[in-house]
């Protein structure tokens, strides 16, 4: 069996406030193969921004790591220092920021842009450097032109499909992105995870992929965390998740999916996640779960493994 690229274990990431600590990252467990593309899943407060970037360190003030583990290959990130990890990040391991309007230096061309991360870890010529760019951009289907032109003038797609150039700069091993189709209308959507598909064949890069659409998902993951209030909902592979989700959770967020096959009513979900300062003492669903046992309200559910290569966090199924 392949070894793991990227293996977390317990990871704990709160935000301090006056009040106690806010739980937003509470004990995720998580592993990625070479040449995977892993998905992050769950609506919006349950943790996923938070939890890609504990795992890379870019955390910042209030938020800190209360605990866990982030192995890298042999690497354990939590105890690299500043230097160390610096030159990790941007070499074998790139983030995809989630908003691409904020990722680039306004005053600043594009080409400058992948030049400067360039040169923060390699040396070469002036010329190189931009011809590499060049390259970079064309391989994310920008135009020649685009290179040359400020962020202002790009479309969001573009500014998009330029931030993955950045983050490809250096060929790493495993990409961060974190919500790359935000905001983006359905065909630029496609076009994204096209490039992020295309850049997993070329370069055999694994790639995270944070995302609360399932749609998109669904059109590149292989294997998928569902996550819900901070905690590991379901793990499994993509297909399995789709066709035969066994979180309650999970389930919900499976029918929330319109289909082209059949006509059938969209439900939402009753109620608001917990406030993670205080949580519930049970399984941090419970309130919302149209499957809750009176023990849920008391015992968290550990995250079991129920077949090979699918862990569910629920009562239901034993634990």
């Amino acid at each position: 069996m392949t070894a793991p690229l990227l293996k977390v274990e317990d990871l704990r990431a709160y935000y301090r406030t006056r009040r106690g600590p806010i739980k937003a990252v509470d004990g995720v467990d998580l592993a990625v193969s070479p040449g995977e593309i892993f998905g992050i899943a769950g609506e919006s407060g349950c943790g996923k921004s938070t939890l890609a970037k504990a795992m890379l360190r870019l955390q910042k003030p209030p938020a800190y790591i209360a605990g866990g583990s982030v192995r890298f290959g042999d690497t354990d990130i939590m105890e690299l220092s500043e230097e160390a990890l610096r030159r990790l990040r941007g070499g074998s391991l790139a983030y995809i920021p989630q908003s691409s309007m904020n990722a680039l230096n306004p005053v600043m061309r594009v080409r400058d842009q992948i030049v400067d991360g360039i040169a923060a870890h390699e040396s070469f010529s002036g010329e190189e450097m931009r011809e590499r760019a060049d390259r970079l951009l064309d391989s994310v289907g920008l135009p020649d032109r685009s290179g040359r032109m400020y962020p202002h003038e790009l479309s969001g797609g573009m500014k998009q499909r330029a931030v993955i150039a950045i983050a490809i700069a250096l060929g790493p091993k495993l990409v961060v992105a974190d919500e790359p189709t935000t905001a983006l209308d359905v065909v630029t959507q496609r076009g994204i995870v096209q490039a992020l598909a295309g850049i997993k064949d070329r370069l055999g890069t694994s790639i995270i992929l944070i995302s609360h659409d399932l749609a998109v998902h669904a059109e590149i993951v292989d294997n998928l965390l569902v996550m819900y209030a901070g905690k590991v909902a379901e793990i499994g592979s993509v297909y399995d998740l789709f066709e035969d989700p066994l979180h309650p959770y999970s389930q919900v967020l499976a029918a929330a999916i319109p289909s082209i096959e059949e006509r059938r009513e969209i439900k939402g979900l009753a109620g608001q996640p917990p406030n993670l300062l205080t949580p519930p003492p049970g399984c941090r669903f419970e309130p919302r779960c149209p499957k809750a046992m009176p023990i849920c309200k008391t015992k968290e559910p550990p995250l079991i493994e129920v077949a090979p290569g699918r862990r569910v966090a629920c009562l239901l199924y034993g634990g």
